[in-house]
C-alpha cells in the first residue's frame, strides 16, 4: 500500500531524476559551443597541412595541369579544402557528443539500436568517400580526359575542378545512408521489409535518377557506377531488416 509519504517521496525524486527544459537547452548549447571549437581547430590544422591536402587531391588524376584564373583563387580554395577537411574529420566528435546528448532520454531497448546505427552511419559515410575517392572521381575524370584526348590540352581551374570532386565526396557520402535510412524507417514500422521488398522496380528507377542528379558529371560512366552503388546499399539494408524483424 502507497502511503502519502511514500508518495511524496517518489514525485519527489522523479523531479530530481527529470532535467528541466531550459537545462536541455544549455547542454546541447555546450555541445554545440564544443564543436564548434572542434571544427575550427581541426580546420586550423589543416590549413597548416593544406598543401599536402593539394597533393592527395590531385592524385585520382594524372597528367592534368591546374591553374588559378584571379590571384587569390587558389588561396580561397585552400581555406574551402581546410574547412571541409575539419568539418570532415570533426565528424566522430559530433556523433560522440550525439550520443552523450541522447543517451540518458533512452531506454536499453532504444540504446541497442540507435547506438550501432550511429556508429554505422559514421562507417557508412567513409567508405562512401573512399569509394568515391578510388572509383567514381577516377572514373568521371579519366572519362572527360579521354574524350578530349588530342583535341583539347587539359589545362583545368584548380577551384572548379575542388568543386567537381567536393560534390562528388559528399553526394556519395550521403548515398551511403540509405542503409541506416531504411533501417530506421522498417523500425519505426512506416514501411515493412516486405514492402521494401515488392518496390525492387521504383528503386531500380529512383537509383538511376539518383545517379543523375547526385554526380556533377554528365558521363553515363559515373552514374552507372553511383546508381549500381546505391542498388547495392539498398539490397543491404533490406537484408539487415529482414535479419533485425525475423
Amino acid at each position: 500500500m502507497i502511503t502519502n509519504s511514500n508518495f511524496n517521496f517518489i514525485t519527489e525524486t522523479t523531479k530530481t531524476l527529470e532535467l528541466p527544459f531550459s537545462e536541455h537547452i544549455e547542454e546541447l548549447r555546450q555541445r554545440i559551443f564544443l564543436l564548434f571549437w572542434i571544427i575550427i581547430v581541426l580546420t586550423f590544422v589543416a590549413f597548416i597541412e593544406v598543401k599536402d591536402l593539394v597533393k592527395i587531391l590531385e592524385l585520382p588524376i594524372q597528367n592534368v595541369k591546374f591553374f588559378q584564373i584571379s590571384p587569390g583563387e587558389y588561396f580561397i580554395s585552400t581555406i574551402k579544402i581546410s574547412f571541409y577537411t575539419g568539418l570532415l574529420f570533426s565528424s566522430p566528435f559530433v556523433i560522440g557528443q550525439l550520443i552523450l546528448f541522447l543517451l540518458p532520454g533512452l531506454t536499453k531497448k532504444e540504446t541497442k539500436i540507435i547506438l550501432p546505427l550511429l556508429v554505422s552511419s559514421l562507417i557508412l559515410f567513409g567508405i562512401g568517400l573512399a569509394f568515391s575517392y578510388y572509383t567514381l572521381i577516377p572514373a568521371a575524370l579519366n572519362f572527360f580526359l579521354n574524350y578530349s584526348e588530342e583535341v583539347i590540352e587539359p589545362l583545368w581551374s584548380f577551384d572548379q575542378y575542388f568543386e567537381f570532386i567536393l560534390v562528388l565526396f559528399y553526394s556519395t557520402g550521403l548515398a551511403f545512408q540509405i542503409p541506416i535510412l531504411q533501417i530506421l524507417v522498417g523500425l519505426l514500422n512506416i514501411l515493412s521489409p516486405k514492402q521494401m521488398l515488392n518496390s525492387w522496380r521504383y528503386v531500380v528507377l529512383i537509383s538511376t535518377i539518383l545517379g543523375a542528379i547526385l554526380t556533377p558529371s554528365t558521363d553515363p560512366l559515373t552514374q552507372l557506377l553511383l546508381s549500381l552503388a546505391i542498388l547495392l546499399l539498398y539490397f543491404s539494408g533490406l537484408s539487415i531488416l529482414f535479419l533485425i524483424k525475423n
